[in-house]
């Protein structure tokens, strides 16, 4: 048996990838563009693994995705690949465009035609899992009760709209043509292996150069936070027995301004890597121009997953962001060499021009 993964070279997917072969002897064929975020030194302890096999390609190439699908005969396909930090969707739109819209289109049709043509048992149990985002569904005031499955989508940014695009066209390939899927809809995830351009990699990285932390506005823009390893237990999970057609949220439990999750990691490194003058990390964090249309607040109601298929995240906040900074700090060397030429250029970018507030 074999499972086809899109994306299983970035955080999620990769994550996902090492946590399922860790447990299953199933081969995974995994196919990644390798794009700045696609790392294959994250997947580097599989280097000899005969349960793994890599292609470096696009989902939008059909003549590729046929091929794998026929080759490998997967009796199910696992949809991580996308364009997905929000800043670089606002310097540059049309590359999420491409790749979450017209890239899940191409993979729809082509898993449409290979899943027309199986017969009986595998047809049946054939399985399309789509991996979206919280962000599809808005913005939230703060006493908003928190996004289910049947909240209205509202997306605010350039990307929460693309995969909000990607996610209908997956409902309307099951309800048009009966394509076995299943959507899962997460929030902000955390833990190894994460592109330090996130918030929470990106502070540990700074705090140990001595550089600002930088936060944006006022701080107080909250997120709900899942460790990844939960995320990826919760897709199996849903993959097992998920009811087709159905959209489940994935989520932590754990709503947290951002100047907290800031304040948080710094006590950690004050604990785990002090500073040899004795000064604390917090002094570092400077406050910086929001960004434009930044969401307020988004909260994850992930009751359905878990009175449907028993599911809940196994890692506290606590737990999880204090195994994250020892992570970071046990793997310097995965820092280093994530840390290219593009990556630096990209945060001198983003933060350039930022107005500074003491």
């Amino acid at each position: 048996m074999t499972i086809l993964v899109t994306g299983g070279a970035g955080f999620i997917g990769a994550n996902f990838v090492l946590d399922w072969l860790a447990a299953s002897s199933e081969s995974v064929v995994n196919l990644d563009k390798l794009t700045y975020a696609g790392n294959l030194e994250t997947l580097g302890s599989l280097q000899n693994n005969a349960h793994h096999v890599f292609v470096q390609g696009d989902i939008g190439d059909r003549a590729l995705v046929d091929k794998l699908l026929q080759t490998h005969q997967p009796r199910a396909v696992l949809n991580f690949a996308a364009e997905s930090h929000v800043d670089r969707s606002i310097h540059g739109p049309g590359e999420f465009i491409e790749t979450n819209i017209m890239g899940t289109f191409r993979l729809l049709e082509a898993v449409r035609g290979y899943w027309g043509a199986l017969h009986d048992s595998p047809k049946a149990a054939f399985r399309f899992l789509h991996v979206s985002t919280d962000e599809v569904y808005g913005s939230l005031a703060q006493k908003d009760p928190a996004f289910t499955e049947t909240h209205r989508y509202e997306p605010n940014s350039p990307y929460s709209a693309s995969k909000a695009a990607s996610d209908h066209l997956v409902r309307a390939w099951h309800h048009t043509y009966g394509l076995p899927v299943l959507t899962t809809n997460c929030s902000n995830n955390y833990g190894p292996y994460h592109f330090p351009e996130k918030l929470i990699p990106l502070m540990i990285v700074n705090a140990l150069a001595g550089k600002p932390l930088p936060v944006y506005g006022d701080g107080m823009q909250v997120r709900d936070w899942l460790y990844v390893k939960d995320h990826c237990s919760a897709i199996r999970r849903v993959l097992e027995a998920g009811r087709l057609g159905e959209t489940y949220n994935v989520g932590g439990w754990n709503e947290k301004p951002n100047i907290e999750i800031v304040q948080t990691v710094c006590r950690l490194l004050d604990e785990l890597r002090p500073q040899v003058d004795g000064t604390n990390y917090s002094q570092q964090i400077t406050y910086v121009t929001d960004r434009p249309g930044h969401d307020r607040r988004y909260a994850i109601d992930a009751r359905k997953l878990e009175q449907e298929l028993g599911w809940k995240p196994a890692e506290t906040f606590e737990s999880g962001i204090r195994k994250t900074v020892e992570w970071y700090l046990a793997n310097p060397q995965w820092v280093r060499n994530v840390q290219s030429g593009a990556y630096r250029e990209w945060v001198q970018k983003q933060y350039a021009g930022a107005e500074l507030v003491p």
